[in-house]
């Protein structure tokens, strides 16, 4: 996957941003890089890109900025977004804007590759088997094939890392899946108890799904982790 996968690093700090390029170059990624908003989206328009990580911070057009022009695009590019802001509505606000995930500075740079390697896996094609069934679990309906899904009458727009974990919850409806299974199975690296990663993405999740002052769908089974329950079970 590495070897053909395109990357492009789009940070106005120049040491991180040659850093990270040296480091996806050994890697075995192709490495692009862009040192502000306005270069990163004519990058992208002169080639397609495998995956694009973004620094919110950048003066012009910044990160958010940058995801919502490809968003908006049609250009469903996986966007890992860097940010040096730890409070979760600013995490919120890169999802809002279209980004699959994010990672608050400073990192570790095994933590960056596990995320990379998780999104490029996750918008690989999947094989052909033919369509799978559509997963009903209340009010919600999850299609997997057009990974779409419909909240009692209503689409539900996602991003690819709030379907994948939607879509592993609904697979396991009323089962209680513990943090290090979801991380697992969502990012394929756990990033420990510490982590504010999944509660922000379950949070995000019950935004979207659940109706103002409705009991939620997705249900927090404290110091386990999560279930998707119907209401009234």
């Amino acid at each position: 996957m590495t070897s053909s996968s395109r990357v492009l690093i789009a940070d106005d700090d120049r040491a991180i941003r040659e850093s990270l390029e040296r480091a996806l170059q050994l890697e075995g990624y192709d490495v692009l890089t862009a040192e502000d908003g306005v270069q990163a989206i004519a990058t992208v328009h002169g080639g397609p890109v495998d995956l694009l990580i973004l620094d919110v911070m950048m003066p012009g057009v910044d990160g958010l900025g940058v995801a919502r022009v490809l968003r908006a695009e049609g250009d469903r590019t996986p966007i890992l977004m860097l940010t040096a802001r730890v409070e979760t509505p600013d995490r919120v606000a890169g999802l809002d804007a279209g980004a699959d995930d994010y990672l608050p500075k400073p990192f570790e740079l095994d933590e960056l590759l596990a995320r990379i390697r998780a999104l490029l896996r996750r918008a690989a094609p999947a094989p052909e088997e033919g369509p799978e069934p559509v997963l009903h679990v209340g009010d919600l309906r999850l299609d997997p094939g057009a990974r779409r899904v419909w909240r009692g009458g209503r689409e539900v727009e996602l991003s690819k890392t709030e379907f994948d974990l939607l879509e592993l919850l609904a697979r396991n409806a009323g089962l209680v899946l513990d943090h290090s299974t979801i991380y697992d199975r969502i990012w394929g690296y756990d990033f420990g108890p510490e982590s504010k990663n999944l509660a922000v993405y379950i949070s995000y999740l019950r935004r979207k799904l659940d109706a103002p002052g409705a009991p939620p769908l997705i249900q927090t089974v404290r110091g386990v982790g999560y279930t998707l329950r119907p209401q009234g079970e």
